[in-house]
């Protein structure tokens, strides 16, 4: 009888969990005044909804922001928007992630550039870069820590046991 109840129960423990790091990032981020706060708590979701596991998925988005940020800054900063310089920009980012190893990276990457060149921004691209980062790297921790704390069961079930 007491597992009828057992999936609600984790749905509503999935969902607060996930506020909390969603909220949590908000708030962060509006402290620290960053422009584009709801990157953080995106991020958070982001993290703190997969399947794969935190620790993984964290340096990966890490790691490919940080690639597509610089990236996407300094192709912005010597070129002129175009489609050509565009596609020049995803190709590069999936090739340097291959080269650097970043494996899974690519995706984050691929997004951060985009959001670099595509998006129209009042501060110069090394600003917006910046920003864009740091709203992220935000979002990122507090997952992360969150995860620390109260992992998800659906991910703690498939880790295997510490000695």
């Amino acid at each position: 009888m007491s597992n009828t109840y057992k999936p609600a129960v984790d749905t509503l423990l999935d969902a607060t969990r996930t506020t909390v790091a969603a909220v949590v990032s908000l708030l962060l981020a509006r402290l620290l005044k960053l422009p584009e706060s709801y990157w953080a708590p995106i991020s958070a979701v982001v993290i703190i909804q997969s399947t794969i596991p935190p620790r993984t998925l964290s340096w990966q988005r890490f790691a490919g922001t940080a690639l597509g940020a610089t990236l996407g800054a300094l192709i912005a900063t010597f070129f002129s928007s175009s489609v050509w310089v565009y596609a020049a920009a995803i190709f590069l980012c999936g090739v340097l992630c291959a080269v650097l190893r970043f494996r899974g990276a690519f995706r984050f990457a691929a997004i951060t550039v985009s959001i670099v060149l595509l998006i129209a921004h009042v501060h110069s691209p090394w600003i917006v870069a910046a920003h864009r980062f740091v709203e992220v790297s935000v979002g990122i921790a507090v997952a992360l820590g969150l995860s620390e704390v109260w992992p998800s069961p659906t991910i703690a079930a498939k880790s295997p046991r510490k000695p």
